[in-house]
């Protein structure tokens, strides 16, 4: 093995006495004695952490089958071929009957304002879930049938996503901040017959109208070919019929039209739907769910999961990388709407009876101390959320968390993009005071869960590195020829077996799942991220692969030339691209936001600061002139790309 345990003390965090006392994962050995067996003897491992779930029927193959080898034949990946199971029974019905934590809160929903508020006990989680699927049901819904979801951070988003599982229906979330283009490329090519969306939504102080873009996109699936959507049933979110100050109601309810037989309030069918609905037992390697990424070009994937694999790993992944126990309140800001929001808002949490936080809001309304007040609040022991999210709340220091006690913290957890040094130190000495281990994940939606991760009782972190892989997986650092790397080594990340929780394929498209992933590199899964491997054997993701430039011979990571810029006081949020250039090939593109009491153009600077997280492929098609943008609905303010083009320089052409 090329992992050691690491000599070099520069920058190192090793877990305290306390971490280490109850863990899972109680140290290093530990960990690479676990890891090497999860290699050596897969069929074992994977085993003992089936024996946990409940099986209608045992497998009649193998834990694991699978070809990555695309000369050998077709791409495949099998685990616990022939089981049958349901994914909601597991994740509810199991802890409620076998666990008795039927009166355990599963979720503390926090609302945009800090006024609304609920929680859910797993009895009345089942209770709803139930009650959902018996709706579906009559609606036609059957094993097999794709279900479009497009809803905010309400508890009713988990109950439809567990009621599609329990039916056998495959669910397919699209995030509630997505145009209504989006949305009818995503209901299209799942060719789903129910689309559930709510009346509207604050976001902040902003208001979105998601019925009216749920209708737009709907429109647009009927101008493109006939709609397969039969049913629209809409969600009446309550926040919208609270009275503002002045007495009014700050949402009308028939804001847009309403086709009777077609829309359906979710509400009027809940409450004389059965709470009781038997679960559909399914094949292991049944669809579980699809969810659309766009990638950096071309037409969204729609990455498919299956049933029992993902299920054992994200539950799997969840208890150890956020060493989980019963006593535990896990908060994950992630919107469910992306891959996060699945693995570690709904099933990961939910297969290890967790009390999680669901939270509607953003960092900053009604104040830029909402995420403390919240940790404060629920007495939150683990929190996970994005760099992105770090870096914003690190520009108003530290004056706001010291208002707030977060003493109940224990572990704090990284995810969406390789987080800078800076912000993980700002993060482990403000946030966690000094005593908190900073779990910095790297995994893709493809990946199903966690593959590079920290284990936090078990692993000396170092700031900015993903660490070393999680059970089951095997990473390799292969060269431009395919050449695989030993030692200290930068190139391409890959991975040399599947692990239960991989994506299966992309929906109704497995020869361009083929290609991305396993043809550059016959016998590998291809992450097309870049990555490094120093001499303690830690991985290093250096950003993608198509975000590496070559200018006149010299390889060079976009990840790490922001990251420079990073350092200089003047700057908040830096994006680096490429772009043609006539001697050197490609040259530089740097778009830099600067902070609040600087100044390059007032206008510009103002702009950049909304753009929020930054969309390389926008930058990168800004740097080239290209106007045919495609969708921008992700950015928090889609004008500032006008005025990127206004201010565009042509300097470096």
């Amino acid at each position: 093995s090329t992992m050691v345990v690491p000599e070099s003390e520069d920058k190192m965090y090793y877990p305290s006495d306390d971490m280490k006392r109850d863990a899972h994962v109680s140290d290093f050995n530990v960990y690479l004695a676990l890891h090497r067996k999860s290699l050596e003897n897969p069929e074992g491992f994977w085993k003992e952490i089936a024996d946990e779930f409940f099986w209608k029927n045992p497998p009649t193959g193998p834990m694991m089958q699978y070809n990555f080898d695309s000369t050998k034949g077709s791409i495949y990946v099998k685990c616990m071929e022939g089981a049958k199971t349901n994914v909601c029974y597991n994740v509810v019905d199991r802890l409620v009957r076998e666990k008795n934590l039927g009166d355990k809160v599963a979720f503390y929903w926090e609302g945009n304002s800090p006024d609304h508020h609920l929680s859910v006990t797993y009895h009345q989680l089942l209770s709803q879930v139930c009650r959902c699927a018996n709706v579906l049901k009559q609606m036609g819904v059957g094993k097999g049938d794709r279900v479009s979801i497009y809803l905010p951070m309400i508890p009713e988003l988990v109950y439809t996503m567990l009621a599609c599982a329990r039916i056998g229906a495959v669910h397919s979330i699209v995030f509630a901040g997505f145009s209504s283009e989006c949305l009818c490329e995503r209901i299209m090519d799942a060719q789903s017959s129910i689309l559930v969306t709510a009346d509207g939504v604050y976001r902040g102080e902003k208001l979105i109208n998601l019925k009216q873009i749920a209708d737009e996109a709907l429109e647009k699936c009927s101008q493109k070919a006939a709609s397969s959507v039969t049913k629209c049933l809409v969600v009446r979110h309550q926040t919208l019929r609270t009275k503002s100050s002045s007495g009014c109601h700050k949402l009308q309810v028939h804001t847009t039209p309403w086709r009777s037989g077609y829309h359906v309030w979710w509400d009027e069918v809940m409450k004389d739907a059965p709470d009781e609905c038997e679960p559909e037992w399914v094949d292991a390697e049944d669809p579980l769910f699809i969810l659309y990424t766009s990638g950096s070009t071309g037409k969204p994937k729609g990455v498919l999961h299956t049933v029992a694999g993902y299920m054992l790993y994200t539950s799997l992944t969840f208890k150890y990388v956020f060493d989980h126990h019963p006593d535990d309140v896990y908060w994950c800001t992630a919107d469910i709407g992306w891959i996060t929001g699945h693995s570690y808002v709904t099933y990961g949490p939910l297969a290890n009876g967790a009390t999680s936080v669901l939270f509607e809001g953003i960092p900053v309304h009604p104040h830029v101390g909402r995420f403390w007040e919240v940790i404060e609040k629920y007495k939150v022991t683990k929190f996970y959320t994005a760099p992105t999210a770090i870096r914003l709340l690190m520009k108003y220091g530290r004056d706001p968390l010291q208002r707030y006690d977060l003493s109940s913290l224990k572990i704090l957890g990284s995810v969406g993009e390789p987080i800078n040094p800076e912000a993980w130190q700002w993060y482990h000495d403000a946030v966690g005071q000094g005593r908190c281990p900073v779990v910095d994940t790297f995994w893709q939606t493809e990946t199903g869960g966690h593959v590079l991760t920290p284990l936090p009782a078990a692993t000396p972190l170092k700031p900015g590195s993903a660490t070393f892989p999680f059970f089951g997986v095997e990473p390799a650092i292969l060269s431009e020829d395919g050449e695989e790397l030993e030692g200290e080594a930068e190139g391409y990340l890959v991975f040399k077996r599947p692990w239960p929780g991989i994506m299966r394929t992309v929906y109704r498209n497995h020869e361009r799942f083929e290609n991305i992933y396993f043809k550059k590199f016959p016998g590998f899964y291809v992450t097309g991220d870049g990555c490094r491997r120093d001499k303690d054997g830690y991985y290093w993701i250096t950003g993608r692969i198509d975000d590496m430039l070559n200018i006149s011979g010299h390889l060079m990571s976009t990840a790490e030339v922001e990251a420079a810029l990073m350092v200089h006081p003047a700057v908040a949020e830096a994006a680096v691209v490429s772009r043609p250039h006539q001697l050197k090939g490609e040259c530089l593109y740097c778009f830099v936001t600067l902070t609040n009491n600087k100044e390059f153009s007032q206008t510009l600077a103002e702009e950049l600061k909304k753009l929020g997280k930054i969309m390389r492929r926008i930058l990168r098609q800004v740097a080239c002139n290209e106007k045919d943008l495609g969708d921008l609905s992700t950015l928090s303010d889609p004008k500032v790309v006008e005025v990127l083009f206004s201010q565009r320089c042509e300097a470096t052409a």
